[in-house]
């Protein structure tokens, strides 16, 4: 069986596989463990969650104690924009996912110039962070924004690791700034690679009655792991059967030519 590909975290200068998990609706449905134990039996080592994701960090924690450890990278966030609260935030993830240090903690949905003048004040949640990081329990930080300005500013800041965004054939525009990340070794995590969970059902429902053309999951991942600048895409997962097959693609795919993107593209915008 092909191993899962590897790629370089930024400047983190962890190698993790190209192809994570968003874990926060895992714990939504009934076979949440079973995926979560799915996606690591079968080699994917980074997994992302947040604070605020409802049962995610607890789900996880349950698996590392069952597991004697953790052998995969915990990246998860704080919704708090402050100081003192960042670290309380980090003090409880780590008590609920049962590791002594989080890979990654970042801040969750900066979005907003308000929200961005919050973390980055003198008292703000990256102030927080930093103070966690010295006190060695977390290695990295990043942050996740739906900004494309946000998050332009937060690559050109080097103060974070790591940056998540969006980034599908149904969301091309950040391409650019995934280049920009790549040019500063600020390592790039692609949430809805696969276009969200609402597009995802309606895709499958065309898949079911044979009039999905070319927009199909694999084809949506093969996309955003074309992309060189990409550090690890993260799909989420409910049921076990989307992890096998995400990972079956990620272990065969050939990367998709500049024409292939742009029909993808194309189809993508006609759906949607």
């Amino acid at each position: 069986m092909a191993q899962l590909r590897r790629r370089r975290l930024g400047r983190t200068g962890l190698f993790v596989c190209e192809l994570g998990l968003g874990a926060m609706d895992t714990p939504t449905a009934a076979e949440g463990a079973e995926t979560l134990a799915t996606a690591l039996d079968l080699g994917i080592d980074f997994v992302d969650t947040a604070r605020e994701y409802a049962g995610s960090e607890f789900l996880i924690g349950q698996l590392v104690r069952a597991r004697g450890g953790s052998d995969f990278h915990v990246a998860t966030k704080t919704f708090s924009h402050g100081m003192d609260n960042s670290q309380r935030d980090v003090d409880r993830s780590l008590a609920i996912l049962g590791v002594p240090r989080a890979s990654l903690y970042q801040l969750h949905d900066i979005s907003t110039r308000e929200a961005w003048d919050e973390v980055m004040a003198e008292e703000g949640a990256l102030a927080g962070l930093k103070v966690a990081q010295y006190r060695g329990l977390i290695g990295h930080i990043g942050i996740s924004s739906h900004s494309n300005d946000v998050l332009r500013d937060a690559i050109d800041s080097g103060e974070f690791d790591t940056v998540m965004l969006e980034y599908s054939a149904f969301f091309p525009e950040t391409a650019p700034l995934i280049d920009r990340a790549h040019e500063r070794d600020v390592g790039v995590i692609v949430m809805r690679p696969l276009g969200g969970s609402g597009r995802t059902s309606a895709m499958r429902g065309r898949i079911a009655q044979g009039d999905a053309g070319p927009l199909t999951p694999a084809a949506l991942l093969r996309y955003v792991l074309s992309h060189p600048g990409v550090s690890v895409a993260i799909p989420g997962a409910r049921h076990p059967s989307r992890i096998r097959e995400n990972v079956a693609t990620a272990q065969a795919y050939e990367p998709m030519s500049a024409g292939e993107r742009r029909g993808l593209e194309r189809a993508a915008g006609e759906l949607y």
